[in-house]
């Protein structure tokens, strides 16, 4: 009798730690693997091509590469001596078209004090005329002036944004053509991390979540949120082949591979000892209200156990 109850208690005992066993193999499973988390993320930031607005030879250079500025700031300087020279001309010009606009203001007053008697009403018509015309001319004068003047200014190449010069390889002596390119300004409040989840994890991240952000190479995190998540990926399916026919890759595999789906990450907080730069190699973690990786209940893995079992779609569960 004993021995019979022995056992029992030892194949109960058994039972008992399997199932433990289980349980907590199934749940570090869901944890590590169906939790909201992927160590495919990337730093990314937005930059600026800044690009002169005249043309001329660059005479001073007042930056080095990945040097910290400010908007607004000097970056270099193109030779203004033509742009100088365009501004003494409209000045000119313009003296000249205000001086003919005053006498024929004049000449137009003096005929309007006339009686129709000294002066046909024709001829002062055409002395209206005249003036009417020298006013636009000195307007259009103005304006050349206007545009002589900003010129000068332009030659003034300035920083657009707050950050650090990137990737600096122009000299004093080049050549600045104007619309094109000549160096580039990272926007140091731009930075962000997209996330690259799989497809099966998608379903857990939501517009809002925290977030937690660790670099490789640096051992403080970084918190942000989600902000979005991308509506669609390139497919290789999707290109056409002979008469507009699409080609579709013939491959199929008993593992299936989930596809990478990009999630936007807007970065909250950096701390001080952690060195930004886009490209930096990030894990994203979606965390819950205690800071720690954001997982399933126990209730929730049964029922993702039980439609995987049971081949019943999330979607379908969740309606």
């Amino acid at each position: 009798m004993f021995e019979k109850a022995r056992r029992v208690l030892q194949f109960t005992t058994t039972g008992v730690i399997l199932i433990i066993a289980a349980i907590v193999a199934f749940v570090l499973w869901d944890y590590y693997t169906a939790a909201p988390w992927t160590r495919n993320g990337q730093v990314r930031v937005q930059t600026v091509n800044i690009a002169p607005r005249v043309t001329g030879q660059i005479l001073a250079l007042h930056v080095h590469d990945n040097q910290f500025v400010h908007a607004g700031d000097v970056l270099y300087d193109i030779d203004p001596f033509d742009f100088r020279v365009a501004v003494a001309v409209a000045q000119a010009v313009a003296d000249q078209r205000r001086a003919d606009m005053e006498l024929k203001a004049a000449q137009q007053g003096r005929r309007d004090r006339l009686t129709d008697a000294a002066a046909s009403r024709e001829e002062k018509q055409v002395y209206e005329a005249t003036a009417a015309v020298s006013r636009a001319q000195y307007a259009q004068a103005l304006a050349n002036l206007s545009q002589a003047k900003i010129n000068l200014e332009r030659t003034h190449v300035r920083s657009t944004v707050t950050g650090p010069v990137n990737n600096l390889i122009m000299r004093v002596g080049d050549f600045a053509t104007a619309g094109k390119t000549n160096i580039t300004v990272i926007d140091q409040s731009s930075y962000w991390v997209d996330g690259y989840f799989e497809e099966t994890k998608i379903g857990s991240v939501n517009i809002g979540d925290p977030v937690r952000i660790d670099l490789m190479g640096f051992h403080e995190p970084l918190s942000g949120h989600v902000v979005s998540i991308t509506r669609g990926i390139a497919t290789p399916n999707a290109n056409t082949g002979v008469q507009g026919l699409p080609t579709v890759d013939p491959v199929y595999t008993w593992v299936r591979l989930a596809q990478r789906i990009p999630v936007r990450v807007q970065i909250d907080h950096v701390p001080d000892s952690v060195t930004m730069a886009a490209g930096m190699t990030a894990t994203v973690t979606v965390v819950g209200s205690k800071g720690h990786r954001a997982h399933d209940s126990l209730q929730d893995a049964f029922e993702r156990l039980h439609d995987t079992m049971f081949g019943i779609g999330a979607g379908t569960r969740r309606q």
